[in-house]
């Protein structure tokens, strides 16, 4: 079976300095990728404050206006909470999501970060794939302590043979995590897979960095794009990633 997923920091429906808000022309061009399983941070859950000053806020959360009758279902985790609303990351799928789960990593009090976590049922497959939406801190040390969390709950909860996806912004300016996470973990970044090396994709307005990832286990990567150069605007700070799977052939 072939499928696609996609992982992007929203931003919270801004554009770069939050200069202006295009969550429309955002779900727009999300729903234009079409990938099977989206894998979104920063989005925002509720936020009072931009409902007051933007009068095409939408009504419902962003993950469920991106979603749309496009994903079906909707796993969201709330990780930073505050007086006018709170945000976090979520997963939209066209598969069922059969468990969430939203573990919070935050490394200290100013800075809310966590992991979500989905066990999601392809079509045909016998074993769940295994999903985990990841936002990592801007601080070494933190990033530190965080990588090992998600180290342990994979090692913990997610079977070796399982299929497994691991996608966010790991915010690893010096590649780190990269590191521990294939010699921990044997995954496989997918854009050194295909094209060898990590995407760039911060700032979106010319592309320096290697922010964002994907790592894949148990499965055949068949192709990684990134979405950077956006028409006419660009919609977040960040760029897109996306990828092309196929499960294995049963053997036996």
């Amino acid at each position: 079976m072939r499928f696609t997923i996609a992982t992007y920091n929203i931003h919270k429906g801004f554009t770069q300095l939050n200069r202006r808000m295009v969550i429309h022309e955002l779900r727009d061009r999300l729903v234009g990728l079409d990938p099977d399983i989206l894998f979104l941070q920063e989005v925002a859950g509720d936020n009072a404050r931009h409902a007051a000053r933007h009068l095409d806020w939408p009504v419902k959360p962003q993950h469920e206006f991106i979603a749309g009758s496009v994903w079906q279902e909707i796993a969201y985790g709330k990780n930073a909470v505050y007086r006018h609303g709170h945000h976090g990351n979520a997963v939209l799928s066209r598969f069922p999501i059969v468990t969430h789960e939203n573990q919070d990593i935050s490394a200290h009090p100013f800075e809310s970060r966590g992991l979500l976590h989905c066990e999601i049922r392809l079509a045909g497959e016998r074993a769940a794939l295994h999903c985990i939406n990841v936002h990592l801190g801007l601080f070494e040390r933190g990033r530190q302590w965080q990588l090992r969390a998600l180290c342990e709950r994979i090692a913990a909860t997610v079977p070796r043979d399982a299929p497994l996806v691991i996608a966010g912004d790991f915010n690893d300016w010096r590649h780190k995590a990269n590191r521990m996470l294939v010699t921990e973990l044997g995954v496989d970044e997918v854009f050194e897979a295909v094209k060898g090396r990590p995407a760039r994709t911060f700032p979106s307005v010319l592309p320096m960095f290697q922010l964002d990832r994907i790592y894949a286990r148990g499965l055949d990567i068949v192709d990684a794009r990134v979405h950077c150069a956006f028409p006419r605007a660009r919609l977040s700070d960040h760029a897109a990633l996306a990828a092309t799977f196929e499960m294995p052939k049963r053997t036996g």
